[in-house]
């Protein structure tokens, strides 16, 4: 509790004051000292109780399809997700850079998921309902028992009828509903080095498994066009501009930070892997979840010990094999698309200068994930030709001890 008390302090009760650079980082170094030093007093509990709770991270960016993994797990019985509960960090210390928000977005991610919910002390109004969430109700968990009954644990839920019956329910219940099932889930895409996580994965308290998504660069290009004002202020903090939101950003500096992150999470995981990482870590291409969803969600949810429902995966089929991309209104939504139709859009839609500088400011990244550069607008267009690379069976999985000597 002591963090969180910081947490109270940080924000200043009802109001959170404006912060010099230097008091906002003391402020989270403490938190952190704390947390850890809390952590090192709990001890190791049995594995039997370990093994009763799992924890998952979809640890991504924006634009790159998490929501609709999210949504995999969400409609799962087993599941209590939450879709990016540190927004509510960001929103409120939004002059701070990502780096400088890595220790308080951590911390209350921990908080998340061991169901305590008074992390949010610091970035909620005193009375709160469940709708102070952000983006409450794409919860399944949120919009059944215990937390409200609009669907019953094994619905597919929908948001347009949950909202209307749940948004008033009082918060507490989702720390009640939390403590009900055998899985947290979380989706963040405030995380950009695999490092700051480490606390977690070597906690005794946590039963931690980081599902790392990917989609190529060139087709989240395409997304945060579409999305623009809706990303200003997130891009704002990704390039540390003190508080001054970003709609354009003609440079592709949010494009080519993201790719740096996510080369940064997969070197540190697959090829000089710490000893705790051993089972903990899946990297997953969005586009192979396009081209064949039951194969690819299957291996997800049996490295996170979940199993598919015949209901779920009737679900499943269907949401990937509707028609089109979708529209643009729907564009933090999961709805009904043709999958694989969304994962090409991206090769018609931007001119081919654009692509090539993509390209230059993210090889590594297309190198390392498997994606294949184009070298002329006529090859671009050419949907015959195969952009994404195979794969090898254990390729993005958690690399074996031997690997640890490997050069990068």
């Amino acid at each position: 509790m002591i963090c969180f008390c910081l947490n109270q302090a940080l924000a200043g009760g009802m109001r959170l004051p404006r912060f010099s650079s230097t008091i906002v980082p003391a402020l989270l170094l403490a938190q952190t000292c704390v947390l850890l030093f809390l952590v090192s007093r709990q001890g190791t509990p049995s594995s039997a109780g370990r093994e009763e709770h799992v924890h998952v991270l979809i640890l991504s960016s924006w634009r790159s399809g998490s929501s609709f993994v999210g949504q995999l797990f969400s409609q799962h019985p087993d599941v209590f997700y939450l879709m990016e509960p540190a927004w509510h960090v960001w929103s409120a210390l939004s002059q701070g850079s990502a780096p400088a928000l890595h220790m308080a977005v951590r911390d209350l991610v921990r908080s998340v998921f061991l169901c305590d919910m008074d992390v949010f002390d610091a970035y909620l109004p005193w009375r709160r309902n469940l709708s102070d969430l952000f983006q409450w109700a794409v919860s399944r968990a949120l919009c059944s028992p215990p937390a409200c009954s609009a669907f019953g644990r094994d619905d597919i839920s929908s948001e347009a009828v949950c909202k209307p019956l749940c948004a008033r329910r009082p918060f507490r219940l989702a720390g009640e509903a939390c403590r009900s099932y055998s899985h947290v889930v979380l989706k963040e895409v405030r995380f950009f080095n695999l490092q700051v996580l480490y606390p977690l994965l070597s906690d005794p308290a946590l039963n931690l498994r980081i599902v790392h998504l990917v989609r190529d660069p060139r087709a989240v290009l395409r997304s945060r066009e579409q999305t623009a004002k809706a990303l200003a202020r997130d891009n704002g903090i990704v390039l540390g501009t003190n508080g001054t939101w970003v709609v354009a950003d003609p440079g592709l500096r949010v494009v080519s930070e993201v790719c740096r992150s996510h080369v940064r999470i997969a070197e540190a995981a697959l090829r000089k892997p710490p000893p705790f990482l051993r089972g903990r870590y899946r990297l997953v291409r969005f586009e192979d979840l396009a081209r064949d969803p039951l194969a690819e969600i299957r291996a997800l949810y049996a490295f996170t010990g979940l199993s598919l429902t015949p209901k779920l995966q009737t679900w499943i089929h269907n949401i990937t094999h509707g028609s089109g991309p979708g529209a643009r209104r729907e564009a933090f939504k999961t709805t009904s698309r043709d999958a694989l139709n969304v994962s090409q859009a991206w090769r018609h839609a931007l001119p081919f200068a654009k692509i090539h500088r993509v390209q230059e400011l993210c090889a590594g990244a297309l190198q390392l994930l498997g994606y294949q550069p184009v070298s002329s607008e006529r090859e671009q267009r050419d949907l015959a030709v195969d952009l994404v690379l195979p794969r090898g069976t254990d390729s993005f999985k958690w690399a074996p001890s031997s690997s640890t000597n490997a050069q990068p």
